[in-house]
């Protein structure tokens, strides 16, 4: 190991270490909103109740990743194999116990929290768990993480992974110690060539190309069959319907002067409005009543939409803007509307999934900071499917316009990038043995 890396790792220990105190202050300010943040505190420090020795670890660091996980997790069950799965958000944690909730009951499946980045707490998750290997959804680069598995003996690879352009753009000032700590995973389960050339480039070994995994997630049809009830029921079977999904602080003025200037038209769209986080619901409530909307929670409006009652009472006068205040229920949103405008895309901080509303067959839009997601947004934006946009008029004017893709069109995409469940068990058994040389 160079000894610039070295030097690193000590101090981000000690870093860690000594801010201890700083991190529980952190998890107890956070658990006044989310009483899990401070929930099952002795995991966080690698001690465990239980033992799943020789299973799969899997680590989705919070809602979206566990989602991209979910199709591999099903086929690694189907296989035979135990699983742990590891999350550092309330979000993420509760969605996996939800979706594996009889796995979990039969000892198949086990939900914990990852380790804060110590030493002595990855060595008490290993002792805990002694994982086959482990996958790290997405591109989250934790050195600690690295560096415990290699020497716990336990490859790690990264899984689903991408390394946008601004990511790279960061990296490559300094002292480059990202891309050293990327060279410590064992291996990488990347989404193209491309991203296999970039990883390769700074030194990453041992690369698959297994495709974007999230064109396998799986869809409750529950919420579908909700949503097919609640559209007429809600006097919508006429009306366009735009949903704004996953929206994030710092666009919310840019999503509601659209919804203004879309509102001035003969053809008023019914909005529904779905913020990322659970703690903005009751900030976006107000902000969206501020801007002269009548809004109704889904909370409280709609309370057995989702419990298959055909009975329930629509909200009478029938709002501006369904407020999607709810965990869990994102294909329900997605499923009543005729377009997805994707938060994130008006923030420095990028773009959010496309690949949900996509597979509901739903045109999408999104804003210019799509390097979150330049696969698959740009193999979807030459299809046709995706667009982005600049700012509230240019948004405006293309969720009005007539030049909207087919379901067939989005179907035929969708077809091209399947299959990256199989490409990855594919892989699997040379990347393993590389691995292991």
């Amino acid at each position: 190991m160079p000894l610039k890396l070295r030097l690193f790792l000590g101090l981000w220990s000690a870093v860690w270490t000594f801010g201890l105190p700083l991190i529980l202050a952190y998890l107890f300010r956070r658990a006044r909103k989310d009483t899990l943040y401070s929930g099952h505190l002795a995991e966080r420090f690698g001690r465990y109740k239980t033992r799943a020795p020789g299973a799969v670890w899997i680590h989705a660091v919070s809602l979206g990743e566990f989602r991209s996980a979910v199709p591999l997790a099903r086929a690694f069950l189907e296989r035979g194999e135990r699983l742990v799965i590891t999350c550092f958000t309330p979000a993420g944690r509760r969605e996996a116990e939800k979706v594996f909730a009889l796995e979990r009951a039969e000892g198949r499946v086990h939900v914990v929290w990852v380790p804060l980045e110590t030493a002595w707490a990855y060595r008490g998750f290993f002792r805990a768990f002694a994982p086959k290997f482990g996958l790290v959804m997405e591109i989250e680069i934790w050195p600690r993480m690295v560096f415990a598995a290699r020497a716990a003996g336990v490859p790690l690879f990264m899984c689903n992974a991408q390394y946008p352009t601004k990511a790279i753009a960061r990296d490559n000032g300094g002292l480059r110690l990202r891309q050293a700590v990327m060279r410590g995973f064992a291996g990488a389960f990347v989404k193209s060539q491309l991203q296999a050339d970039r990883f390769a480039a700074v030194g990453v070994q041992n690369i698959a190309i297994t495709g974007e995994l999230r064109f396998e997630q799986p869809i409750p049809p529950a919420l579908l069959e909700a949503a097919a009830v609640a559209r007429p029921a809600l006097g919508l079977a006429e009306r366009r319907v735009i949903a704004f999904a996953s929206t994030v602080e710092g666009e919310d003025e840019t999503f509601l002067s659209a919804m203004r200037s879309l509102s001035q038209g003969a053809d008023k769209p019914f909005f529904i409005y779905v913020p990322r986080k659970p703690e903005r619901f009751g900030d976006c409530g107000a902000l969206l009543e501020a801007a002269g909307f009548s809004v109704a929670r889904r909370s409280t409006a709609l309370p057995k939409v989702l419990d298959g009652h055909a009975q329930f009472t629509a909200p009478t006068p029938l709002p501006d803007v369904l407020l999607g205040d709810s965990l869990g229920e994102m294909y329900f949103y997605l499923a009543l509307a005729d377009a997805v405008v994707v938060g994130g895309g008006f923030t420095p901080k990028g773009a959010h999934n496309i690949i949900e509303p996509l597979a509901l067959k739903k045109p999408v839009l999104t804003g210019p900071e799509i390097w979150t997601i330049e696969y698959p947004f740009t193999e979807a934006e030459a299809a046709g499917v995706a667009r982005r946009v600049k700012d509230a008029a240019e948004l405006a004017k293309a969720l009005a316009g007539p030049d909207q893709p087919t379901p067939a069109q989005i179907e035929h995409f969708f077809a091209d990038h399947a299959g990256g469940v199989d490409r990855f068990f594919a892989a699997l058994p040379g990347v393993l043995a590389n691995a292991r040389r």
